[in-house]
């Protein structure tokens, strides 16, 4: 099956709570979103990231989506993993974490493309449901 539609995020820095995260001289981030389209869903996550994030890094995410999918009600998680290498992000994925479905989206399996054009953050999901 597929979703289509856009998101609105909040991304904040966050401070770290440790002297080991502190050392790491990563950044860590709280994520908030909306999402819109065939995905009516909001979602908190948490970031981490290396490098300027606009010409070289790296990041890592996970996030819990709650809300309907084309109708269905549940939530899932998502893990998010890219590269930017001179200013062109690589390697970017973000695939439901898997057995993180719940109410009717238990079983969910996918994979989500974000496409990002004049500030405006776009997905496309590509997911499976088991059939009952």
């Amino acid at each position: 099956m597929h979703a289509t539609g856009h998101f609105d995020v909040k991304v904040s820095p966050q401070t770290p709570d440790n002297p080991q995260a502190k050392a790491s001289g990563l950044a860590r981030l709280s994520l908030d979103k909306q999402f819109h389209g065939d995905l009516d869903a909001t979602s908190q996550g948490e970031m981490l990231a290396a490098g300027d994030g606009s010409t070289s890094g790296a990041y890592v995410a996970l996030e819990t989506v709650s809300g309907k999918l084309h109708g269905r009600s549940g939530s899932f998680a998502l893990v998010h993993r890219a590269l930017m290498v001179a200013g062109t992000p690589r390697e970017w994925t973000v695939v439901v974490v898997p057995g993180s479905g719940t109410g009717e989206l238990a079983g969910l399996d996918g994979a989500m493309t974000i496409t990002i054009v004049d500030g405006r953050h776009d997905y496309d999901f590509s997911y499976t449901l088991p059939t009952h």
